[in-house]
């Protein structure tokens, strides 16, 4: 008998893969360059250290941090398709949100209560449902709150959470390797940390019980700091060592960068995801004004972090959420009404997880076998034309068309995808390799502002491909140089005057 988190695991998978969904999860085009590296590194047997897929930082030093998750997707995508990754999208982001659930329902929570509240945290996260490596954070985010959480709930009690704690090493040493979201673990473990050394500094020491909780608390603070030193040292086991925690951080401090890179700027609560957030963040006032006195202080400090992180860029949104729901499920009242005790009762006492399994393996074959189950084509995993230069790339390629090609930032890793290696990119949206100078005078280009030429003479792009109500577009239509060699509704590509290509 399935579960309702399997259930919610096997509905949400089956969204994501058979529907238009899975042409949603690949509306980042990131996910082009993640593919074509993991591919290097399948054909090389080494992780890369100098650009390779720009004509403008061809050999210079670039941290392929992601690369455990490139691997993966690479292998997917040469074996299934991009089938295969929008299934290993999907199996993630159906986890996270199942598992979240259970532990909500686990810990008391009403049971109608949990599924509101993964309903809103769910719409919320759609705004970032996308085949990328930063879903992995979101499930290795869960477990380390879990992970840290549960031991503190239990170390009054029994050894079992202590034990728990030195499963962190073991997680860093993936997560690390995965997405730079790893230095969530280490603010998650420090706000834990504050929260053991405030118990323990506080306990009272008059009798015996009060003794054996202030003991309690100071070993928990030695266990805890030695998981974090541990989960430390793990992290440094990645192919740049140190200079990776240096670079992630150099990155995200870069004003100019997180000023002008969407994903980093505060979210726009007009859009329905946004409203969600609104929402839950409305909803977790509510609960904490009424229960807040019930509030440990790691608690406290988890929601803090929540609403910062979410507020302050849209990216965070997911993980807001999911530490949000994990705070505040738990604090309101268990249901009272008959239906409802007797179903946390019966999810809590369902193990098996069978039905989620059986998902898994059967959307597998079914993405191993082209997307078919028989003559049916269930899953059609692609780049959506509307969103990508679908049609002027199958132009360029026909037409053998010279490159370095020039295209806004959010479309170089399609072109990566479709156009490497006989075709290089001027620029793509790996931001922390082309930096801030680079992108200043890139902006100039794409807002057309005084200068603007400079861009396009220092990089020397052959071909110039370009969204058609781009205002660059209407500029260099008017250009002597400069040819349009094809249009349609979503992109037009210009060359230079006597490249190959023309119609």
């Amino acid at each position: 008998m399935p579960s309702a988190a399997d259930l919610i695991f096997c509905a949400l998978l089956g969204a994501l893969v058979f529907t238009p969904l899975s042409v949603r999860l690949l509306g980042d085009a990131g996910i082009g360059w993640h593919i074509r590296t993991g591919q290097q590194i399948l054909a090389s047997h080494a992780i890369p250290r100098v650009d390779s897929f720009s004509s403008t930082m061809a050999g210079k030093p670039w941290f392929a941090w992601e690369w455990l998750y490139d691997l993966a997707v690479g292998w997917l995508e040469s074996t299934l398709g991009l089938n295969g990754v929008v299934w290993l999208t999907a199996v993630v982001i159906a986890a996270v949100f199942a598992w979240l659930f259970r532990l909500l329902v686990a810990r008391g929570t009403n049971f109608l209560v949990a599924v509101v509240l993964v309903l809103l945290a769910m719409s919320a996260s759609m705004i970032h449902f996308l085949a990328r490596p930063h879903v992995v954070s979101w499930l290795f985010t869960l477990a380390w709150l879990w992970i840290l959480d549960s031991s503190e709930r239990a170390c009054f009690e029994d050894d079992e959470g202590r034990r728990r704690l030195w499963a962190l090493p073991l997680l860093m040493l993936v997560w690390v390797n995965v997405h730079g979201g790893f230095l969530v673990g280490f603010v998650l473990w420090g706000i834990f940390l504050l929260g053991a050394m405030w118990n323990w500094l506080t306990a009272k020491e008059g009798r015996i019980e009060e003794l054996l909780q202030k003991l309690a608390a100071r070993n928990r603070v030695r266990d805890l700091a030695w998981a974090g030193l541990l989960s430390l040292v793990a992290s440094l086991v990645n192919p740049y060592g140190w200079k990776l925690h240096s670079h992630i951080c150099s990155y995200l401090s870069n004003r100019f960068l997180m000023d002008h890179i969407d994903e980093f700027q505060s979210p726009n609560f007009h859009g329905a995801a946004q409203k969600c957030f609104l929402v839950l963040l409305l909803f977790s006032v509510a609960v904490l004004a009424v229960h807040g006195r019930q509030l440990r202080l790691s608690a406290a400090l988890t929601v803090l972090f929540a609403v910062y992180a979410g507020l302050y860029a849209s990216r965070n949104i997911p993980v807001s959420s999911v530490l949000l729901v994990m705070v505040v499920g738990p604090l309101l009242p268990s249901a009272r009404i008959g239906f409802f005790q007797r179903m946390t009762a019966v999810e809590v006492g369902l193990r098996g997880h069978l039905w989620p399994l059986v998902g898994v393996v059967v959307t597998l074959a079914i993405a191993a076998n082209g997307g078919r189950a028989g003559s049916t084509l269930l899953m059609d995993a692609h780049f959506s034309s509307a969103r990508m230069p679908v049609e002027a790339v199958n132009y360029l390629n026909i037409h053998e068309v010279q490159g370095p090609v020039l295209s806004p930032d959010y479309w170089g890793g399609y072109l990566i995808y479709r156009l490497y290696p006989m075709t290089r990119v001027v620029v793509d949206d790996r931001h922390d390799l082309y930096g801030d100078e680079f992108f200043k005078s890139y902006l100039k280009m794409v807002h057309v502002e005084r200068g603007w030429e400079e861009f396009l003479a220092t990089h020397e792009a052959s071909c110039v491909l370009l969204p058609r109500d781009a205002a660059l577009a209407n500029i260099l239509a008017g250009t002597k140089g400069w040819k349009s060699i094809y249009a349609d509704n979503v992109a037009i590509a210009f060359v230079r005057d006597g490249e190959k290509g023309a119609p």
